[in-house]
C-alpha cells in the first residue's frame, strides 16, 4: 500500500484545515489507518485513528473534541479534519495503515507510512 497524505499548510489559531491520505497500489479498505504527527524537537505522537469500516475512532486526548477522522472506502480515502487549531497542533502530519483491521493509538501495528503534510498554525 502507498499512502499520499496532503491538505496541510499554513493556518491561523482558531482556523480549520482538512488533511486526505490516498492510498494506491492496492487498496487499505480492510485496514485501519490512523494520522501521527510529529513537531520539530519532538518524538512522534499518535493523534487519531480509525478502523476498517470506520464503526471505531480513537483519538488522543490533546485533540479529542476538536478533530474528526473518517473514511471513505470506495476512494481509498481517510480525512482528518481539524477545527480549533492552536499553535502546539504545528507539525508533519503523517497517515498510516495497519496490517489489521482494528483503530489503535500504537505506531508499532502501522505497516504503510506515508510522507507527511506540513500544518502550521500561528498564533
Amino acid at each position: 500500500v502507498q499512502l499520499q497524505a496532503s491538505g496541510g499548510g499554513l493556518v491561523q489559531a482558531g482556523g480549520s484545515l482538512t488533511l486526505s491520505c490516498v492510498a494506491s497500489r492496492r487498496t487499505f479498505s480492510n485496514n485501519a489507518v490512523a494520522w501521527f504527527r510529529q513537531a520539530p524537537g519532538k518524538e512522534r505522537e499518535f493523534v487519531a485513528a480509525i478502523s476498517w469500516n470506520g464503526g471505531s475512532t480513537l483519538y488522543a486526548d490533546s485533540v479529542k473534541g476538536r478533530f474528526t477522522i473518517s473514511r471513505d472506502n470506495a476512494n481509498n480515502a481517510v480525512y482528518l479534519k481539524m477545527n480549533s487549531l492552536k499553535p502546539e497542533d504545528t507539525a508533519v502530519y503523517y497517515c498510516a495503515a495497519a496490517r489489521g483491521s482494528i483503530a489503535t493509538s500504537g505506531d508499532k501495528w502501522y505497516n504503510y507510512w506515508g510522507r507527511g503534510t506540513l500544518v502550521t498554525v500561528s498564533s
